[in-house]
């Protein structure tokens, strides 16, 4: 069902609210929150405000899950690139690590998190006093608690120790405001603080317009990925069990093309999704258009994103090398998730012809590879009105998080096994078999590449997965795809983010920045 009343526009009623009030001209004081949020409606719209920021943008800004987690972020790996469309010159540099601490996609990824967690605080902070429902009261401060925890497990992920503020600030003294950055293991416990408690009071599905909020099945989602990432392997499995065979009743798609489409969205498969919209102020997926071929004739594409290509050896190929070899190449043939995920040609809507570009016209049907999963059928002459919703956390990868997690536990058991043959079976692949703990890993991080491409969840992968000795792979895998910068300066300093030098310049002289950043 459509969520029509969460679609996160940003709310701007505090701004309206001190244009039609007596201007106080003490600069010494301001209307704080408790003081403006007084009704049900208003306590509803300061949790909307907190959804906001996960998708909000039209073509005037860009939030994480509406562009700036893939031109900020995933740009960087080693399945996706900036394409002949995005001319950005901050963001290609960034694509190839020469970025530095004054990037602009690393200040707004910080920014955008910190606006959303001070909506939330707001949430928090002020619906408990207003006196209403107290079932819907207590849902209200747990889907804040929720979004606040997720913004900061983005947060912990890119910056490491970040500032944990949980309250909204309301002194007008900038030192006040001023905070240091908080131990990474400390934003861990509140973000499985915050996780735990929402999953108390919220309900394990909604119903109409609320379809699409935060569920008690979503928080205990996201803390079992929180639970991989710390790598307390006894607690995910656990967790991931208790949502594998609770009663949210959670499954995969028959279809993995299901996962994406408009007309099946917030389905049984997806745990939580950003919300897109078609024709309704602003409101679709700006990634889509990005995607697309541009000058096919009545449909508008940048062509912004594209295949990162690299060369391996193949000696069925001139010179002995494929040197347009890409994620696409990484599927097996039979694999369904490969014609769902991409796309060679494009059918003009206008001349009902077929478009799209060869990578090298000496090999036959070597066609190059466009991202397709947030491609709207039914807007396919303009898909800036994309309403393809963005999967941020779905059934599938509580399947994933299960079988890594029972390897790292105890092997490859036939508990793991069940998990990712359940995924690879919906893929039209065999099942796994026979490996050892190693090697089950390897096929688990694989498949997660194969099965969340251009979701946003790569780059947090690679930061996050190991190889058997204990070595972040992240070096290793942007190497094989030619970004050398990845060598470049201290040991390990791109598995954070720097923290952004306007921020510590101008706003927080407290922060400190990150190592070989400074």
């Amino acid at each position: 069902m459509k969520t029509k009343n969460i679609k996160y526009l940003i709310l701007l009623i505090a701004l309206g609210a001190a244009s039609c009030a007596k201007l106080n001209e003490d600069p010494r004081s301001f209307i704080p929150a408790s003081q403006f949020y007084k009704t049900q409606a208003d306590a509803v719209a300061a949790v909307t405000a907190a959804y906001s920021l996960l998708n909000a943008g039209a073509n005037s800004v860009q939030t994480p899950y509406n562009t700036l987690f893939n031109t900020g972020m995933d740009f960087m790996g080693d399945d996706e690139g900036p394409g002949p469309g995005a001319t950005n010159a901050d963001v290609r540099s960034q694509a190839v690590l020469g970025h530095s601490a004054s990037g602009l996609r690393i200040l707004q990824i910080w920014q955008q998190h910190y606006a959303a967690i001070k909506k939330a605080n707001i949430a928090i902070d002020t619906i408990p006093d207003i006196k209403f429902d107290a079932t819907l009261n207590k849902r209200l401060v747990a889907e804040a608690k929720f979004l606040r925890a997720l913004y900061y497990f983005n947060l912990v992920r890119l910056y490491g120790d970040v500032p944990l503020v949980l309250h909204d600030q309301t002194s007008i003294n900038l030192s006040d405001l001023q905070v240091p950055r908080t131990a990474a293991a400390t934003v861990y416990t509140q973000i499985e603080t915050d996780l735990a408690a929402a999953a108390t009071d919220l309900p394990n599905n909604y119903t109409g317009a609320d379809v699409g909020r935060a569920t008690a099945g979503a928080a205990y989602s996201l803390l079992a990925k929180v639970y991989l990432t710390e790598r307390k392997w006894d607690k995910a499995v656990t967790q991931a069990e208790a949502v594998i065979s609770g009663p949210y009743g959670y499954d995969l798609f028959t279809n993995y093309a299901d996962v994406f489409l408009p007309a099946t969205e917030n389905g049984k498969e997806h745990i939580f999704s950003a919300q897109f919209k078609s024709n309704s102020q602003g409101q679709g997926n700006n990634q889509a258009p990005r995607s697309v071929l541009n000058g096919i004739p009545g449909m508008v594409g940048s062509y912004a994103d594209q295949v990162v290509f690299y060369s391996v050896p193949d000696a069925t190929k001139p010179n002995g090398v494929d040197k347009f070899f890409s994620i696409y190449k990484l599927y097996p043939a039979n694999d369904k998730r490969k014609r769902v995920s991409f796309v060679t040609r494009f059918q003009s809507p206008t001349t009902n012809l077929y478009y799209g570009k060869l990578n090298d016209a000496t090999i036959a049907n070597d066609s190059i590879p466009f991202f397709n999963k947030y491609f709207d059928p039914g807007v396919a002459a303009n898909e800036a009105e994309s309403g393809a919703n963005v999967p941020i956390i779905r059934f599938s990868d509580v399947l994933l998080i299960h079988a890594e997690a029972e390897n790292e536990l105890n092997g490859p058991t036939a508990k793991a096994y069940a998990s990712v043959n359940r995924v690879r079976k919906r893929a039209g692949l065999d099942d796994l078999s026979g490996l050892d703990q190693a090697s089950f890993r390897n096929a688990v991080y694989l498949e997660r590449r194969l099965e969340f491409v251009f979701e946003y969840q790569r780059w947090f992968d690679l930061i996050r997965e190991r190889d058997a000795s204990g070595k972040g792979i992240l070096e290793a895998s942007l190497l094989k795809v030619g970004k050398t910068n990845v060598t470049k300066g201290a040991a390990g300093k791109f598995y954070l983010f720097p923290i952004p030098q306007q921020e510590i310049d101008n706003s927080n002289g407290k922060l400190t920045q990150n190592p070989g950043w400074q």
